[in-house]
């Protein structure tokens, strides 16, 4: 809820439709929903933890360009195994590939979240979420993919939909799973004034 009518206007820089829910819930409504076009590809030897952090950064960067005198919130998620990072399938064959790289292991999921005020201030958070997956048969697999909750989506899997019952323990933000840590982005939020404290 904001702190006043003067407040900068509140610009999301995503184009997930589960942002816009996951906002609604801690009563944030964006005054503009404006996706951004980057190149996602990793650097050489690039970190998860650091493509998250990065994107979240340029997201912003890229929106408050077209979008000057605005509060600009922008946030990028990104699942890794070990060193590697699992992007949104290209295909049923990759995600195929996917599930069965987190089929009874532990993976973690980071969300990069940055806040880029009007005068150019940033404020940024790195949230890690680690879970493991049941050992998953192939007629699990091939349910999933059938399903097509795959499709657009980091690591090839929803939590809140019917790969929440692959998850046999999770240690963090639920909600960063979903693609935006609502604690750590309502302190940023009030942390800029645009929330009661």
């Amino acid at each position: 809820m904001p702190l006043d009518p003067v407040r900068p206007p509140l610009v999301l820089a995503s184009a997930s439709p589960r942002r816009l829910e996951l906002l609604a819930r801690i009563g944030v409504t964006p005054d503009r929903v404006l996706p951004v076009d980057l190149d996602e590809t990793p650097r050489k030897a690039e970190l998860p933890r650091l493509l998250a952090a990065r994107l979240a950064r340029a997201k912003a960067e890229a929106a408050a360009a077209e979008a000057p005198g605005t509060l600009v919130l922008a946030a990028d998620t990104v699942v890794g195994v070990g060193r590697r990072i699992l992007g949104k399938p290209a295909d049923e064959a990759e995600a195929r590939r996917f599930l069965s790289l987190l089929s009874g292991r532990r993976h973690r999921v980071m969300t990069g979240v940055c806040l880029l005020r009007p005068d150019g201030k940033r404020s940024e958070r790195l949230v890690t979420t680690i879970l493991a997956f049941q050992r998953l048969t192939e007629a699990q697999i091939g349910a999933h993919i059938e399903s097509g909750e795959w499709r657009g989506v980091v690591g090839g899997y929803q939590i809140q939909k019917r790969a929440e019952a692959f998850v046999r323990f999770l240690s963090g933000s639920h909600s960063n799973v979903v693609g935006l840590p609502l604690f750590e982005t309502a302190q940023l939020l009030r942390g800029a004034g645009w929330l009661r404290p």
